[in-house]
């Protein structure tokens, strides 16, 4: 890694993604967003059942078992910590 992170590029980057999502709602069928949400809690319900089996589960192990890219499943892992679904117990 090594590079620094630059703080208004990253909020730029942000604020760019948000409209991005803002305009792609816009124009999105309600019916496809519900079986993406559909999807997504399937595909939630599944890593948790994973996580239950194979702890601590990380995303290179969660790439293996699902076939997801390695950013789907970081992001996927820490929706799921941040939501403490995947470990219900663990105290922040």
């Amino acid at each position: 890694m090594g590079e620094g992170v630059d703080p208004t590029q990253m909020c730029q980057r942000l604020v760019d993604k948000v409209a991005q999502s803002k305009q792609l709602m816009a124009i999105t069928d309600p019916d496809l967003l519900v079986l993406f949400e559909d999807w997504l809690e399937e595909l939630e319900e599944e890593v948790i059942a994973i996580g239950k089996t194979s702890p601590p589960l990380d995303a290179k192990m969660l790439v293996q078992k699902t076939g997801l890219s390695m950013r789907g499943a970081t992001f996927l892992l820490s929706k799921l910590d941040r939501e403490r679904k995947l470990y219900p117990q663990h105290d922040k």
